[in-house]
């Protein structure tokens, strides 16, 4: 079964040039959570167009209508893992840190 998740990510980043605010990276919202963006789940839907309703009364709401090409629509299958691999945490300085411990401890 495929569950599609609405996401809305409000923007405060310095990635585009001169250090404005960056929204889109080509078709999709940019997002950097480090640079203060921050993405909010407005729901999850049976149907892409149940998401796509959501879409259109969000934009009438304050913060989604002063970014309304902001959502994002991730279609999922349910009871199937999406991230199957671990991770690594990085230092500020973007390398990971000394003894594969984590970093800040």
């Amino acid at each position: 079964m495929k569950v599609h998740l609405l996401w809305h990510i409000a923007h405060h980043n310095e990635a585009g040039e001169d250090g404005v605010t960056l929204h889109l990276d080509g078709d999709v919202p940019y997002l950097d959570e480090q640079d203060g963006d921050d993405a909010k789940l407005l729901g999850v839907y049976s149907t892409e167009a149940l998401a796509d309703e959501r879409i259109h009364r969000a934009r009438l709401l304050p913060g989604f209508a002063e970014e309304p090409d902001c959502f994002h629509i991730g279609e999922y299958t349910l009871d199937r893992d999406e991230w199957a691999e671990g991770f690594v945490r990085l230092t500020a300085a973007g390398t990971e840190p000394a003894g594969g411990e984590p970093a800040g401890g």
